[in-house]
């Protein structure tokens, strides 16, 4: 990912087993990682049982906020892709509760097809 596409709010998509390797720790037991994205420090990643969101804060970014979402807990997603003028694509998840959605930018390319598979299997499954 190019630190000025970061910059803009665009997602880029990271390697499932770097993801495993870093959230090992974190996973609950038969927890596999499915899909993930990373926007600068920030990253979102499907597991098989929760959506994490985790925010890197300050200037070193030792200080580190994961926020997991149940996926029983998404009450419909939306997926809008890029366009030949529009160069990102856009989710948006919605959560019980809440009043706004989760919503992040991804790359023109970046696999939405994925990502809404992904979100259809954990959530009707």
């Amino acid at each position: 990912m190019g630190f000025l596409s970061g910059l803009m709010g665009n997602a880029s998509q990271v390697d499932v087993n770097e993801l495993t390797d870093e959230l090992a720790p974190i996973l609950a037991n038969n927890e596999t990682v499915e899909l993930g994205f990373k926007l600068i420090r920030d990253k979102f990643i499907f597991t098989s049982h929760r959506l994490i969101l985790i925010d890197k804060q300050g200037l070193t970014g030792s200080k580190v906020e994961y926020h997991s979402v149940p996926y029983k807990a998404i009450t419909h997603f939306k997926i809008e892709s890029a366009g030949h003028f529009d160069l990102d694509s856009d989710l948006k998840i919605y959560i019980s509760g809440q009043d706004t959605p989760i919503s992040r930018e991804l790359r023109k390319g970046d696999d939405i097809v994925a990502i809404q598979k992904t979100l259809a299997n954990c959530l009707f499954a």
